[in-house]
């Protein structure tokens, strides 16, 4: 069998432990061409706008009916 923990952990030294587990919130800016929520610093996927020009060339996919 392997070793078990000599004594149970305390609730406060679990929480101390786990107090920089907590999810983040990204953080989303507009884009400054189509207005899309995307990551700061990165080529709009929508559009393909990047700092006010035109990095890639986006496909607009057409609608079937």
């Amino acid at each position: 069998m392997p070793p078990q923990p000599t004594r149970k952990l305390s609730k406060g030294r679990r929480d101390r432990r786990r107090a920089h587990d907590a999810l983040e919130a990204s953080n989303l800016v507009a884009c400054s061409n189509c207005g899309t929520m995307i990551l700061p610093h990165i080529v709009c996927p929508n559009c393909g706008f990047y700092k006010g020009r035109e990095v890639i060339e986006v496909k607009k996919e057409e609608k079937k009916k």
